[in-house]
């Protein structure tokens, strides 16, 4: 079973309460958004602590630095059966700084070259408040 941790930053804007979500980079994400907003997250390393691991994560994918207290949120089953434990942490941070670490992969298909790209792409602050009945 793959086991994954995950952090949320999260801020207080008068009323309003923000959540720092991040989009997945590389070419096959670069056109699509909907669904595709996360938590900065990534797997579990044997033997590593879930929230050392979600820390390691958030500070690998956006440059960020996560600091404590930790509030948990939870865990939660994909459908392909990999597990997400998370927690949250308030914070603020400027979407412009962003800073994630990047993976090679080949680029084109089959074309035998390899090419960088960051694993988020983007982060954005959204409202908690959901949108009103259309």
């Amino acid at each position: 079973m793959i086991r994954s941790a995950g952090l949320l930053m999260y801020r207080r804007r008068g009323p309003a309460l923000e959540v720092l979500l991040a989009h997945p980079g590389g070419p096959f994400w670069s056109r699509r958004d909907a669904a595709l907003w996360t938590l900065p997250k990534g797997e579990i390393d044997e033997g590593e602590d879930p929230l050392a691991a979600a820390r390691r994560e958030f500070s690998e994918e956006t440059g960020f630095v996560a600091t404590p207290p930790f509030l948990p949120l939870g865990e939660l089953r994909q459908k392909s059966g990999k597990r997400i434990s998370a927690r949250a942490f308030e914070g603020d941070a400027d979407p412009s700084q962003l800073h994630s670490n990047l993976f090679e992969m080949e680029w084109p298909p089959r074309s035998g070259r390899l090419k960088e790209f960051p694993e988020v792409d983007r982060v954005q602050w959204c409202d908690t408040k959901p949108p009103p009945p259309s």
